[in-house]
């Protein structure tokens, strides 16, 4: 089974992401900031990651230049998923090393399409 790891500091938002993500049939993980994001990352790397922008303590872009300096840490497909959606900010986390945004909100088959687009199902 795949796993994923929700990274959010809204519990709303994770226990949206965490429902479609198990129809999904994914082991989901969560995280309220960056900071437990990468301490769960240093323990295991999940297969994906739905990555907020906003978040006290770490935020998405601080947790996802630390996540890719890690030995191994370019191995999780990152998955933006912010209501920041201007060119700067999307251009920002790809040259970070995010492979794709979603833009909030978000539904099932958003999710779904982005997943397979990045080759996740």
């Amino acid at each position: 089974m795949k796993t994923c790891l929700v990274v959010d500091d809204s519990k709303v938002i994770r226990m949206v992401a965490r429902k479609i993500l198990t129809e999904l049939e994914f082991d989901v993980e969560e995280a309220a900031d960056g900071s437990q994001a990468l301490e769960a990352c240093k323990k295991k790397f999940p297969d994906g990651i739905l990555l907020d922008w906003n978040m006290p303590v770490m935020s998405g872009i601080e947790f996802l230049v630390a996540l890719r300096a890690l030995p191994g840490g370019n191995a999780p497909v990152v998955i933006f998923c912010s209501t920041e959606n201007d060119m700067d900010h999307i251009q920002q986390a790809i040259q970070a090393g995010a492979n794709e945004y979603i833009m909030k909100p978000f539904d099932s088959e958003i999710i779904q399409a982005k997943f397979f687009q990045v080759g996740l199902l």
